[in-house]
């Protein structure tokens, strides 16, 4: 299970009594936004982690001002509002989020903060994976079943994913989606703006069909017999299905989740059976249970993936696109013959 980053206890303690009072003194600021509009200055934009931030900033240009909450190689899964991030979603117009009940802690900073912008789900309007119920060890490495297109991007506690896999983002045509929904929520916020952000739309739009295909040229390199993909939780099964990989991990849709002694001995029995060749550590997880894994198997580690953030802006994946492709070309390059 990955460590935990504990908060100091004097920190922990002045959230925690924060949150009990719902930051009525410290986060008591005035609406400015639509002055924000009016007068050109960019518009104040929270996302929740580093992905969304990325897809914010090609967007919106220099139009926006970006404020990310979980940064580069921080885990969304495990993550701690602080008083500053809720002075932050108070402050702004647009609160970009995922939906499908990635952020567990989301609901409770917007009561916090007292937030009255507009919220986006980016994910409105994909068609998410059903969540198989009954733990990790059932369902890993299968990709679900598509589900309903209507679903609740909040409306949840702590870190249960509920009915969907959040990760729509590590399918490329869904991160399409994604653009069209924060393209339009940008243009309805200061609509002078909005050929701007039609156009850095279309553009980014181009970019995602170009290495949409690029994925798939890499992938189709694999032979059948080399497309299955250990990892560290299972983040991967929109990718996965996308571009005809089977993920198989020990942990479930989020870090949070315990590796059971009986679901990594399974995991450890098939990877001797199919005579898988590498196994993937990932850049938000501690990378000590997929080791041992490899060791115990003859297995090699063979990369880094990124599920979930971006790396910072001098490693291998730090912007939406870099991770992508890096995902494809690492996996490809340890599976290949």
């Amino acid at each position: 299970m990955p460590a935990r980053r504990a908060l100091p206890i004097s920190a922990a303690a002045v959230l925690a009594l924060g949150f009990a009072l719902g930051f009525a003194l410290s986060f008591a600021v005035p609406l400015a936004a639509p002055a924000a509009a009016q007068t050109g200055k960019p518009i104040p934009v929270v996302a929740t982690f580093s992905i969304l931030g990325d897809m914010v900033k090609r967007i919106g240009g220099k139009h926006v001002a970006v404020t990310t909450l979980v940064g580069p190689d921080g885990d969304t899964h495990v993550y701690r509002p602080t008083p500053a991030d809720a002075r932050a979603v108070s402050e702004a117009r647009i609160l970009v989020v995922n939906g499908l009940q990635f952020e567990g802690w989301l609901d409770r900073l917007i009561d916090a903060s007292d937030f009255r912008g507009v919220r986006v789900v980016a994910t409105d309007g994909i068609e998410p994976i059903a969540f198989e119920d009954g733990g990790h060890d059932d369902h890993a490495g299968h990709a679900g079943h598509a589900g309903h297109a209507g679903h609740a991007g909040h409306g949840h506690h702590g870190h249960d994913h509920g009915a969907f896999d959040p990760h729509a983002w590590q399918s490329v045509r869904n991160a399409t989606v994604y653009a069209h929904n924060i393209a339009a929520a940008l243009a309805r916020a200061a609509p002078a703006k909005a050929a701007a952000f039609s156009r850095n739309r279309a553009a980014y739009l181009d970019e995602l069909e170009a290495l949409d295909a690029e994925i798939d040229r890499i992938v189709a390199r694999l032979p059948a017999g080399r497309r299955t993909v250990v990892t560290s939780h299972d983040a991967f099964q929109y990718f996965g299905r996308r571009y005809g990989l089977t993920f198989i991990a020990p942990q479930g849709l989020s870090t949070e989740s315990e590796a059971s002694a009986k679901g990594v001995a399974r995991l450890v029995r098939q990877i001797r059976a199919e005579g898988i060749r590498a196994v993937f550590v990932e850049n938000i997880t501690d990378p000590r249970l997929l080791t041992r894994i490899a060791e115990e198997t003859g297995a090699r580690i063979g990369g880094t993936l990124y599920p979930g953030a971006l790396s910072g802006p001098d490693g291998p994946a730090p912007t939406y696109l870099d991770m992508m492709r890096h995902n494809a070309t690492t996996i490809a390059r340890a599976l290949a013959p």
